[in-house]
């Protein structure tokens, strides 16, 4: 991978495209770079002598010194010719600011830009981007109208407009920025490259980023479990776009129809580790509390207040929050009692009255954060008369100076507690103006805590499949053109990569049939077999119940109600399939294929009313063992998993290893583009699992 220093702590800067013409892109960077990084600047135009008081360069050649970045500004078409240039003067660093690429129909424009940059070993970011700023050197090498304050927060975007408006509200908040990364196009490196590279960065405790689409990711997933599995978890905060833009469409399979490309982004997010902010409210949010506060437990809550109601308001978000409110032990009430005035609430939320002045919040902070049950700290201010805001805002600090624990404040109003947020702000206290926020805010950092301290599982691998038969079953098929596999083809497939399949045989006539049951000698369910029928029950092609002597005349009779219902498909005859007749749970298990992400897996709650209750999840292959726990535990449905109304636990070891073996069979068949295992029929704890019925379809 190329060496990232180029772009983000150059020694030099050349400016190819540098204007004259005051307000343009190729003026404002040159001004943005020349105002304070301390580099050299060289500005590239052949029609100018001079730049905001640097000297103008024909050429790249005629700079005739080393340079370690160049920032392009020129015409699309001209960029690869700028990028040959510098690659064989041995630029290492390149940022395209330029649009009129990819995102303009010209795929093979960027593919040359890539090429180039591949042939030199150039660190590149963009096309089409607003460059990069790294506030510790005063490198400002973009368009943004200021450089930001330093800080510990690096922000990545896919959005080079939305990168001007998060500065603008950073600095009100008093967020500073170790990096901040318009990635444009991502012709070379992407955010993965990018992760890569802060993961060891000093200067970057937090990354928050704005992501409109990601891909490889396998990649992706590594990257971020290693970025919080080490000695400095770094927290990753997105918000993605496009939560409801990307519909299914026509389908041919459940999974499919239930399928969204948020449903496989949700995936990505849970199994990585990202922390998913859903508004740009709540990334703000986010950023404040990981840029403040260390990476520890934030369980147990304690809660100072002036006023009662908003501690009230602080218990609901508590534990909504999946946070406990604190039980605080008898020496911390003890000073409360003897600190806050006799009408004051020792207990947890402690309530300072509304009379509290700043010595009063100090006491009972005081007390508070020395009591071993406490993890953190939220202080909520009401402006009343007497209040002393900003007063209150120093104690805060003071305590965050003191003590080794997560601090959270929400001052609530606006203009009144105005200069107590500034205050926290500029001191790096994670300030809002609603307990909510803080407290969510600081569930959040709880759950980052909690996943560093799990270990990261392999992904199992399982070395009793046939891959040979599938391979031959998928070769057969796209030779004769068949691309979907109803369930008597799907359940050879599926028993290749041994999960549960049942004793099935088809029989194309009565007489076959007759035969089949006395082989199978249980009582069955008998399935039409059409590649036109989708869903059998809707078609009247399920009976249950058949004993054996009755196999004939219920073959006959299927056939023909089928018949009548569906006149135009084509009926290949009846699969009979032993019946299981012990009690059950009958869950789906499918795939599908997103465009930018891979194979989406989706468990949830199955049978006929699949598409209605809607009651799933999905993971994203590969997944891990503790993967499809997880996926389990996101279900609405698992309490009847566990054993509800005295029904007996269902058998969730089978559960995962089916969920497994099927994402084992899509790793080494990624010709597969939906499939449904519907229902995947779970008996109680230790019995297994059973594969009802199953389709397939192939690319």
């Amino acid at each position: 991978m190329p060496n990232l220093d180029f772009v983000f702590k150059p020694s030099s800067v050349a400016i190819v495209g540098a204007s004259t013409k005051i307000g343009s892109v190729g003026s404002d960077i040159v001004k943005n770079l020349a105002q304070g990084f301390s580099g050299l600047v060289y500005p590239v135009n052949p029609k100018a002598e001079e730049l905001c008081g640097l000297k103008c360069y024909p050429s790249l050649t005629a700079i005739a010194a080393p340079v370690d970045l160049m920032v392009i500004v020129v015409p699309a078409a001209v960029v690869p010719m700028v990028l040959e240039e510098g690659g064989s003067l041995g630029i290492k660093g390149a940022i395209i600011i330029s649009a009129g690429f990819k995102e303009a129909g010209k795929a093979d424009l960027e593919n040359s830009v890539k090429d180039i940059c591949l042939k030199y070993d150039i660190a590149l970011i963009g096309p089409n981007c607003l460059g990069i700023i790294n506030p510790s050197l005063k490198l400002n090498a973009s368009f943004a109208a200021f450089t930001p304050a330093a800080g510990n927060v690096a922000f990545i975007s896919q959005s080079g407009a939305l990168c001007t408006a998060i500065l603008d509200c950073a600095t009100s908040m008093g967020i500073g920025f170790s990096k901040f990364i318009s990635v444009g196009n991502k012709a070379v490196l992407d955010e993965t490259d990018i992760l890569h590279y802060l993961k060891n960065d000093e200067d970057t405790d937090v990354v928050a980023m704005y992501a409109e689409q990601l891909a490889e990711p396998k990649k992706l997933m590594a990257k971020i479990k290693e970025m919080s599995h080490n000695s400095k978890p770094t927290p990753v905060v997105v918000l993605k776009s496009g939560k409801t833009s990307a519909g299914a469409g026509a389908s041919a399979s459940h999974t499919g129809a239930l399928a969204g490309n948020d449903a496989a982004y949700a995936a990505l997010f849970r199994q990585s580790g990202i922390i998913r902010a859903n508004t740009a409210e709540e990334l703000f949010d986010y950023i404040k509390v990981f840029s403040t506060n260390k990476v520890k437990s934030a369980a147990r809550l304690a809660i100072v207040t002036n006023a009662g109601g908003p501690g009230v308001l602080a218990i609901d978000a508590t534990v909504l929050a999946g946070l406990s409110v604190a039980t605080l032990d008898d020496t911390t009430k003890q000073a409360l009692a003897a600190a806050l005035p006799s009408e004051a609430n020792i207990h947890n939320p402690i309530d300072v009255l509304g009379d509290a002045k700043a010595d009063r919040f100090s006491a009972a902070i005081e007390a508070v954060m020395v009591d071993k049950n406490v993890d953190a700290l939220v202080v909520i201010l009401t402006p009343q008369s007497m209040t002393e805001i900003e007063a209150t805002a120093k104690v805060i600090i003071a305590a965050r100076d003191k003590y080794n624990k997560p601090i959270v404040a929400a001052f609530m109003g606006q203009e009144l507690v105005a200069p107590g947020l500034a205050i926290l702000n500029n001191n790096r206290i994670a300030a809002y103006s609603y307990p909510e926020s803080a407290i969510k805010s600081l569930s959040v950092l709880e759950k980052f805590h909690q996943d560093t301290q799990s270990k990261i599982e392999p992904i199992t691998e399982f070395d009793d499949v046939d891959r040979e038969a599938v391979s031959k079953i998928f070769a057969q098929a796209k030779a004769s053109g068949i691309h979907s596999f109803p369930e008597a083809s799907a359940l050879a497939i599926l028993a290749a990569y041994r999960l549960p399949v049942l004793t099935s045989r088809l029989a194309h006539n009565r007489a076959e049939a007759e035969v089949i049951a006395k082989e199978i000698g249980k009582t069955m369910v008998l399935k039409i077999v059409s590649q036109e029928i989708l869903h059998k029950s809707d078609a009247g092609g399920i009976m249950l119940h058949v004993a054996p002597e009755e196999a004939g005349a219920k073959f006959e009779e299927m056939m023909a109600r089928v018949a009548v219902n569906r006149p135009e498909a084509k009926l290949e005859g009846v699969l009979m399939v032993e019946m299981i007749l012990d009690p059950g749970v009958e869950l789906i298990l499918g795939s599908v294929q997103d465009a930018s992400l891979g194979d989406a897996i989706m468990l949830g709650l199955g049978g006929v009313y699949v598409e209605i209750i809607k009651d799933v999840i999905f993971g994203l292959n590969p997944l891990s063992r503790a993967d499809v726990f997880k996926m389990i535990d996101g279900l609405k449905s698992k309490n009847i998993l566990e054993g509800a109304r005295g029904a007996k636990p269902s058998d969730k070891e089978a559960i995962v290893e089916c969920v497994l073996r099927l994402a084992k069979l899509l790793s080494d068949f990624p010709e597969i583009k939906e499939m449904d295992i519907n229902p995947l029929f779970v008996l109680e704890a230790g019995k297994g699992a059973k594969v009802l019925d199953a389709r397939i379809v192939i690319e």
